[in-house]
Protein backbone atom coordinates (compact mmCIF):
# COMPACT_ATOMS: atom_id res chain seq x y z
CA UNK A 1 0.00 0.00 0.00
CA UNK A 2 1.34 3.57 -0.78
CA UNK A 3 0.90 6.35 1.16
CA UNK A 4 0.70 9.67 -1.30
CA UNK A 5 3.23 12.77 0.06
CA UNK A 6 0.69 15.74 1.47
CA UNK A 7 0.48 18.40 0.09
CA UNK A 8 2.26 20.21 2.96
CA UNK A 9 5.40 17.87 2.20
CA UNK A 10 4.67 19.19 -1.41
CA UNK A 11 4.63 22.88 -0.32
CA UNK A 12 8.16 23.09 2.08
CA UNK A 13 9.85 20.27 -0.28
CA UNK A 14 12.01 23.20 -1.36
CA UNK A 15 12.82 24.20 1.79
CA UNK A 16 13.34 20.73 3.58
CA UNK A 17 15.82 20.22 1.25
CA UNK A 18 17.53 23.36 2.16
CA UNK A 19 16.92 22.84 5.95
CA UNK A 20 18.29 18.87 5.67
CA UNK A 21 21.54 20.04 3.77
CA UNK A 22 22.19 22.50 6.73
CA UNK A 23 21.94 19.86 9.11
CA UNK A 24 24.39 17.74 7.02
CA UNK A 25 26.78 20.93 6.90
CA UNK A 26 26.65 21.15 10.75
CA UNK A 27 28.30 17.90 10.93
CA UNK A 28 31.28 18.85 8.58
CA UNK A 29 34.28 20.40 10.79
CA UNK A 30 33.52 23.91 9.76
CA UNK A 31 37.14 24.53 8.47
CA UNK A 32 37.68 28.23 8.74
CA UNK A 33 38.16 27.57 12.10
CA UNK A 34 41.80 28.81 11.56
CA UNK A 35 41.07 32.44 10.04
CA UNK A 36 43.30 34.28 12.30
CA UNK A 37 46.00 32.38 10.50
CA UNK A 38 45.00 33.83 6.63
CA UNK A 39 47.40 31.26 4.83
CA UNK A 40 45.85 28.25 6.75
CA UNK A 41 41.93 29.54 5.89
CA UNK A 42 42.57 30.41 2.53
CA UNK A 43 43.87 27.08 2.10
CA UNK A 44 41.21 25.39 4.49
CA UNK A 45 38.46 27.78 2.18
CA UNK A 46 39.85 26.98 -0.82
CA UNK A 47 39.43 22.76 0.27
CA UNK A 48 35.63 23.21 1.10
CA UNK A 49 35.66 25.24 -2.23
CA UNK A 50 36.59 22.27 -4.12
CA UNK A 51 34.14 20.29 -2.58
CA UNK A 52 31.23 22.43 -3.44
CA UNK A 53 30.83 24.44 -0.81
CA UNK A 54 31.79 28.17 0.25
CA UNK A 55 32.23 29.20 3.86
CA UNK A 56 32.41 32.72 5.17
CA UNK A 57 32.53 34.60 8.22
CA UNK A 58 32.23 38.22 9.94
CA UNK A 59 34.76 38.07 12.19
CA UNK A 60 37.41 35.79 14.72
CA UNK A 61 37.51 36.72 18.36
CA UNK A 62 39.75 34.63 20.70
CA UNK A 63 43.51 33.14 20.58
CA UNK A 64 44.97 30.46 19.52
CA UNK A 65 44.01 28.29 21.40
CA UNK A 66 40.24 28.81 21.64
CA UNK A 67 38.62 31.35 19.05
CA UNK A 68 35.29 32.21 17.81
CA UNK A 69 33.76 32.66 14.60
CA UNK A 70 31.73 34.94 14.30
CA UNK A 71 28.36 35.12 11.63
CA UNK A 72 29.41 31.84 9.84
CA UNK A 73 27.45 31.49 6.53
CA UNK A 74 27.83 28.33 4.13
CA UNK A 75 26.78 28.07 0.42
CA UNK A 76 26.64 25.08 -1.22
CA UNK A 77 27.37 25.42 -4.94
CA UNK A 78 23.79 24.09 -6.11
CA UNK A 79 22.44 26.86 -4.22
CA UNK A 80 21.78 30.94 -4.86
CA UNK A 81 22.03 31.98 -1.37
CA UNK A 82 24.26 31.36 1.32
CA UNK A 83 22.67 29.78 5.07
CA UNK A 84 24.14 32.06 8.06
CA UNK A 85 24.42 28.96 10.68
CA UNK A 86 25.90 31.76 13.47
CA UNK A 87 28.82 31.61 15.67
CA UNK A 88 31.56 28.50 16.07
CA UNK A 89 33.18 28.57 19.15
CA UNK A 90 36.44 26.42 18.78
CA UNK A 91 38.23 25.11 22.15
CA UNK A 92 41.78 22.95 22.70
CA UNK A 93 43.17 24.61 19.43
CA UNK A 94 46.90 22.95 19.11
CA UNK A 95 49.29 22.50 15.98
CA UNK A 96 49.70 18.85 15.10
CA UNK A 97 51.87 17.13 12.54
CA UNK A 98 51.66 20.39 10.62
CA UNK A 99 48.46 20.65 10.89
CA UNK A 100 45.75 20.96 13.49
CA UNK A 101 43.95 19.15 16.72
CA UNK A 102 40.74 20.80 18.03
CA UNK A 103 39.35 19.44 21.08
CA UNK A 104 35.77 20.71 20.64
CA UNK A 105 33.85 22.60 18.43
CA UNK A 106 30.44 23.52 18.78
CA UNK A 107 27.74 25.90 16.84
CA UNK A 108 25.28 28.39 18.10
CA UNK A 109 21.75 27.57 18.56
CA UNK A 110 20.04 27.91 14.96
CA UNK A 111 16.79 28.86 13.85
CA UNK A 112 15.36 29.11 10.37
CA UNK A 113 12.15 29.55 9.18
CA UNK A 114 10.17 29.88 5.88
CA UNK A 115 6.97 29.97 4.79
CA UNK A 116 5.47 29.14 8.05
CA UNK A 117 7.93 26.00 8.82
CA UNK A 118 11.11 26.24 11.49
CA UNK A 119 14.03 24.57 12.14
CA UNK A 120 15.39 24.42 15.48
CA UNK A 121 18.77 23.09 16.24
CA UNK A 122 20.54 22.73 19.41
CA UNK A 123 24.33 23.33 19.37
CA UNK A 124 26.40 20.94 17.55
CA UNK A 125 29.17 19.66 18.98
CA UNK A 126 32.46 17.78 17.93
CA UNK A 127 34.89 16.25 19.60
CA UNK A 128 38.76 15.14 18.51
CA UNK A 129 38.95 16.76 15.19
CA UNK A 130 42.09 16.58 13.35
CA UNK A 131 42.92 18.72 10.60
CA UNK A 132 45.70 17.41 8.45
CA UNK A 133 48.50 19.65 7.41
CA UNK A 134 48.61 20.81 3.46
CA UNK A 135 50.04 18.17 1.24
CA UNK A 136 49.42 15.80 3.97
CA UNK A 137 49.24 11.98 2.78
CA UNK A 138 48.08 8.96 4.21
CA UNK A 139 44.55 6.72 3.79
CA UNK A 140 42.09 9.73 3.84
CA UNK A 141 44.82 12.44 2.26
CA UNK A 142 43.62 15.82 3.12
CA UNK A 143 40.72 14.82 4.09
CA UNK A 144 39.39 16.16 8.11
CA UNK A 145 38.15 13.84 10.62
CA UNK A 146 36.66 13.85 13.95
CA UNK A 147 36.24 11.06 16.18
CA UNK A 148 32.46 12.17 17.64
CA UNK A 149 29.56 14.49 17.84
CA UNK A 150 26.17 14.74 19.15
CA UNK A 151 23.02 16.86 18.60
CA UNK A 152 21.00 16.96 21.70
CA UNK A 153 17.95 18.41 19.59
CA UNK A 154 16.30 18.85 16.26
CA UNK A 155 12.63 20.12 15.65
CA UNK A 156 10.58 21.04 12.93
CA UNK A 157 7.55 23.23 13.17
CA UNK A 158 4.78 24.03 11.01
CA UNK A 159 2.83 26.88 12.30
CA UNK A 160 3.15 26.51 16.14
CA UNK A 161 2.94 22.76 16.03
CA UNK A 162 6.01 20.37 15.91
CA UNK A 163 5.74 18.06 12.94
CA UNK A 164 8.88 16.05 13.80
CA UNK A 165 11.57 16.20 16.49
CA UNK A 166 14.56 14.50 16.83
CA UNK A 167 16.42 13.36 20.12
CA UNK A 168 20.15 12.37 21.21
CA UNK A 169 21.91 12.18 17.84
CA UNK A 170 25.25 10.57 18.56
CA UNK A 171 27.95 9.82 16.23
CA UNK A 172 31.18 8.04 16.27
CA UNK A 173 34.25 7.56 13.65
CA UNK A 174 37.33 5.37 14.53
CA UNK A 175 39.46 6.93 11.85
CA UNK A 176 41.17 4.49 9.59
CA UNK A 177 44.77 3.40 11.29
CA UNK A 178 47.52 0.37 10.21
CA UNK A 179 45.65 -0.66 7.40
CA UNK A 180 42.07 -1.32 8.89
CA UNK A 181 39.19 0.57 7.47
CA UNK A 182 37.41 3.45 9.09
CA UNK A 183 34.47 2.84 11.37
CA UNK A 184 31.60 4.72 11.43
CA UNK A 185 27.97 4.79 13.66
CA UNK A 186 24.95 6.86 14.25
CA UNK A 187 22.54 6.59 16.84
CA UNK A 188 19.40 8.90 18.11
CA UNK A 189 18.11 8.08 21.14
CA UNK A 190 14.04 8.93 20.31
CA UNK A 191 12.07 10.62 16.96
CA UNK A 192 8.58 11.83 16.99
CA UNK A 193 6.30 12.89 14.39
CA UNK A 194 2.71 14.74 14.12
CA UNK A 195 1.01 12.91 11.04
CA UNK A 196 -2.15 14.63 12.09
CA UNK A 197 -0.33 17.67 10.21
CA UNK A 198 -0.78 15.74 6.74
CA UNK A 199 -3.28 17.30 4.59
CA UNK A 200 -3.97 15.05 1.70
CA UNK A 201 -7.31 13.54 2.96
CA UNK A 202 -6.82 9.87 1.59
CA UNK A 203 -3.25 9.72 3.14
CA UNK A 204 -5.19 11.42 6.71
CA UNK A 205 -7.65 8.44 5.95
CA UNK A 206 -5.03 6.10 6.11
CA UNK A 207 -3.37 7.29 9.07
CA UNK A 208 -6.26 7.72 11.03
CA UNK A 209 -7.67 4.30 10.32
CA UNK A 210 -4.19 2.91 11.01
CA UNK A 211 -4.00 4.51 14.48
CA UNK A 212 -0.48 6.32 13.30
CA UNK A 213 -1.60 10.15 13.72
CA UNK A 214 2.10 10.47 16.56
CA UNK A 215 4.27 8.20 15.85
CA UNK A 216 7.77 7.55 17.83
CA UNK A 217 11.02 5.69 17.17
CA UNK A 218 14.50 5.77 16.34
CA UNK A 219 17.36 5.34 14.25
CA UNK A 220 20.36 2.94 14.49
CA UNK A 221 23.61 2.63 11.88
CA UNK A 222 26.86 0.87 11.59
CA UNK A 223 29.43 0.54 9.03
CA UNK A 224 32.76 1.02 7.76
CA UNK A 225 34.97 2.53 4.54
CA UNK A 226 38.23 1.09 3.43
CA UNK A 227 40.02 4.23 1.60
CA UNK A 228 42.77 2.43 0.42
CA UNK A 229 40.52 0.04 -2.25
CA UNK A 230 37.08 2.05 -1.97
CA UNK A 231 34.90 -0.92 0.02
CA UNK A 232 32.04 0.72 1.60
CA UNK A 233 30.28 -1.54 3.87
CA UNK A 234 26.77 0.01 5.72
CA UNK A 235 26.24 -3.24 7.99
CA UNK A 236 23.25 -1.53 9.88
CA UNK A 237 20.69 0.81 8.94
CA UNK A 238 17.44 0.33 10.81
CA UNK A 239 14.46 2.81 11.50
CA UNK A 240 12.15 1.81 13.84
CA UNK A 241 8.50 2.96 15.15
CA UNK A 242 6.92 1.57 17.57
CA UNK A 243 4.25 -0.69 17.53
CA UNK A 244 4.86 -0.95 13.63
CA UNK A 245 8.34 -2.32 12.90
CA UNK A 246 11.28 -1.99 11.99
CA UNK A 247 12.76 -1.17 8.47
CA UNK A 248 16.50 -2.20 8.16
CA UNK A 249 18.93 -2.20 5.00
CA UNK A 250 22.72 -2.88 4.35
CA UNK A 251 24.93 -2.84 1.59
CA UNK A 252 28.21 -3.72 0.63
CA UNK A 253 30.16 -2.14 -2.45
CA UNK A 254 33.94 -2.03 -3.69
CA UNK A 255 35.56 0.63 -5.78
CA UNK A 256 34.16 4.17 -3.51
CA UNK A 257 37.75 5.39 -3.29
CA UNK A 258 38.51 9.09 -3.02
CA UNK A 259 39.52 9.49 -6.40
CA UNK A 260 36.05 8.57 -7.24
CA UNK A 261 34.75 10.61 -4.44
CA UNK A 262 36.89 13.79 -5.91
CA UNK A 263 35.10 13.11 -9.60
CA UNK A 264 31.77 13.11 -8.32
CA UNK A 265 32.04 16.22 -5.95
CA UNK A 266 34.06 17.86 -9.67
CA UNK A 267 31.15 16.78 -11.74
CA UNK A 268 28.22 18.14 -9.11
CA UNK A 269 29.92 21.40 -9.11
CA UNK A 270 30.34 21.69 -12.96
CA UNK A 271 26.26 20.76 -13.29
CA UNK A 272 25.66 23.19 -10.45
CA UNK A 273 27.40 25.81 -12.38
CA UNK A 274 25.33 25.44 -15.37
CA UNK A 275 22.37 27.71 -15.82
CA UNK A 276 19.16 26.89 -15.05
CA UNK A 277 17.64 24.16 -17.64
CA UNK A 278 20.90 23.55 -19.59
CA UNK A 279 21.90 20.52 -21.20
CA UNK A 280 23.92 18.25 -18.21
CA UNK A 281 23.62 14.92 -20.00
CA UNK A 282 27.23 15.07 -21.24
CA UNK A 283 27.97 15.31 -17.30
CA UNK A 284 25.56 12.95 -16.67
CA UNK A 285 26.83 9.91 -18.99
CA UNK A 286 30.50 11.03 -17.46
CA UNK A 287 28.83 10.08 -14.14
CA UNK A 288 27.39 7.05 -15.28
CA UNK A 289 30.81 6.37 -16.50
CA UNK A 290 32.10 6.84 -13.08
CA UNK A 291 29.46 4.51 -11.40
CA UNK A 292 31.48 1.87 -13.66
CA UNK A 293 34.06 1.59 -11.50
CA UNK A 294 32.27 0.00 -8.41
CA UNK A 295 31.60 -3.12 -7.87
CA UNK A 296 28.50 -4.54 -5.88
CA UNK A 297 29.26 -7.25 -2.91
CA UNK A 298 25.96 -7.67 -0.85
CA UNK A 299 22.61 -5.70 -0.06
CA UNK A 300 19.53 -6.80 1.72
CA UNK A 301 16.43 -4.55 3.14
CA UNK A 302 14.33 -6.29 5.62
CA UNK A 303 11.06 -5.52 7.83
CA UNK A 304 10.51 -6.67 11.47
CA UNK A 305 7.03 -6.77 12.06
CA UNK A 306 5.61 -5.12 15.60
CA UNK A 307 1.71 -4.77 14.52
CA UNK A 308 2.02 -3.37 11.51
CA UNK A 309 1.15 -6.15 9.31
CA UNK A 310 -2.11 -6.85 10.31
CA UNK A 311 -2.94 -3.39 10.70
CA UNK A 312 -2.72 -2.62 7.29
CA UNK A 313 -4.22 -5.60 6.10
CA UNK A 314 -7.54 -5.46 8.49
CA UNK A 315 -7.67 -1.98 6.77
CA UNK A 316 -6.95 -3.33 3.32
CA UNK A 317 -9.84 -5.67 4.20
CA UNK A 318 -12.33 -3.46 5.34
CA UNK A 319 -12.08 -1.07 2.36
CA UNK A 320 -13.56 -4.23 0.49
CA UNK A 321 -16.03 -5.78 3.00
CA UNK A 322 -13.30 -8.71 3.70
CA UNK A 323 -11.29 -9.98 6.34
CA UNK A 324 -7.43 -8.90 7.02
CA UNK A 325 -7.02 -13.19 6.53
CA UNK A 326 -9.23 -13.55 3.27
CA UNK A 327 -6.32 -10.11 1.95
CA UNK A 328 -3.73 -11.78 3.11
CA UNK A 329 -5.18 -15.14 1.12
CA UNK A 330 -5.31 -13.24 -1.61
CA UNK A 331 -2.24 -12.15 -1.47
CA UNK A 332 -0.61 -15.21 -1.13
CA UNK A 333 -2.35 -16.60 -4.71
CA UNK A 334 -1.75 -13.53 -6.34
CA UNK A 335 2.11 -13.57 -5.40
CA UNK A 336 3.72 -16.67 -8.08
CA UNK A 337 1.30 -14.83 -10.79
CA UNK A 338 3.04 -11.89 -10.66
CA UNK A 339 6.92 -13.61 -10.39
CA UNK A 340 6.00 -15.48 -13.02
CA UNK A 341 7.33 -13.02 -15.20
CA UNK A 342 10.85 -13.23 -14.15
CA UNK A 343 10.64 -16.77 -15.71
CA UNK A 344 12.72 -17.54 -12.58
CA UNK A 345 10.78 -21.04 -10.74
CA UNK A 346 13.21 -21.61 -8.27
CA UNK A 347 13.25 -17.74 -7.16
CA UNK A 348 9.22 -17.69 -7.66
CA UNK A 349 9.14 -20.74 -5.46
CA UNK A 350 10.71 -19.33 -2.79
CA UNK A 351 9.37 -15.79 -2.63
CA UNK A 352 6.04 -17.35 -2.91
CA UNK A 353 7.19 -19.39 -0.12
CA UNK A 354 8.28 -16.57 2.20
CA UNK A 355 5.29 -14.26 1.65
CA UNK A 356 2.53 -17.26 2.51
CA UNK A 357 4.93 -17.85 5.66
CA UNK A 358 4.97 -14.17 6.81
CA UNK A 359 1.54 -13.56 6.24
CA UNK A 360 0.48 -16.68 7.87
CA UNK A 361 2.70 -14.87 11.13
CA UNK A 362 4.63 -11.89 10.98
CA UNK A 363 7.63 -11.56 11.68
CA UNK A 364 10.17 -10.55 9.06
CA UNK A 365 10.87 -10.30 5.69
CA UNK A 366 13.66 -9.81 3.99
CA UNK A 367 15.26 -9.61 0.50
CA UNK A 368 18.71 -10.04 -0.13
CA UNK A 369 21.37 -9.98 -2.66
CA UNK A 370 24.87 -11.42 -2.90
CA UNK A 371 26.79 -12.54 -5.62
CA UNK A 372 29.23 -15.34 -5.11
CA UNK A 373 31.51 -13.05 -6.55
CA UNK A 374 31.98 -8.99 -6.45
CA UNK A 375 29.76 -7.82 -10.02
CA UNK A 376 31.04 -4.50 -11.52
CA UNK A 377 28.11 -2.14 -12.02
CA UNK A 378 28.90 -2.25 -15.60
CA UNK A 379 27.98 -6.01 -15.42
CA UNK A 380 25.19 -4.66 -13.34
CA UNK A 381 23.89 -1.43 -16.03
CA UNK A 382 24.47 -3.78 -19.40
CA UNK A 383 22.54 -6.61 -17.97
CA UNK A 384 19.44 -3.78 -17.23
CA UNK A 385 19.24 -3.04 -20.50
CA UNK A 386 19.53 -6.11 -22.34
CA UNK A 387 18.58 -8.64 -20.13
CA UNK A 388 17.01 -7.47 -16.58
CA UNK A 389 15.07 -11.01 -16.40
CA UNK A 390 18.30 -12.39 -15.37
CA UNK A 391 19.66 -9.80 -13.08
CA UNK A 392 18.00 -11.91 -10.02
CA UNK A 393 20.24 -14.78 -10.69
CA UNK A 394 23.43 -12.94 -11.58
CA UNK A 395 23.00 -10.76 -7.99
CA UNK A 396 21.96 -13.97 -6.32
CA UNK A 397 18.40 -12.55 -5.00
CA UNK A 398 17.04 -14.43 -2.15
CA UNK A 399 14.03 -14.09 -0.15
CA UNK A 400 13.35 -15.25 3.23
CA UNK A 401 10.90 -14.89 6.13
CA UNK A 402 10.90 -15.32 9.94
CA UNK A 403 14.50 -16.00 10.13
CA UNK A 404 16.73 -14.41 13.03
Amino acid sequence: MTIRHSTLINRHSTLIKRLAFSTFLLTLPLNAAFAQDTAVADRLKAALAAQGVDLSWTGVTGDTSSMVLQGVAVKPAAEKEALKIGDVKLEGVTEANGGYQIATVSTSPFEHSEDGVTLNLSPFVIHDMTVPAEGATGPLGSLMMYKSAELDNLTVKVADKTAFSMDGLAIAITPPADGKAMAFSGTTEKFAADLTLVEDPKSKEVINALGYQNITGNLEMEGTWQPTDGRMDLSKYEISVDNAGTLGMTFDLGGYTLDVIKSLQEMQKKMAAQPEGADNSAQGMAMLGLLQQLSFNSASIRFDDDSLTKKVLDYAGKQQGMSGKDIANQAKAIVPFGMAQLNNPELTAQVSAAVNKFLDDPQSIEVSAEPPAAVPFALIMAGAMSNPLDLPKTLGVTVTANED
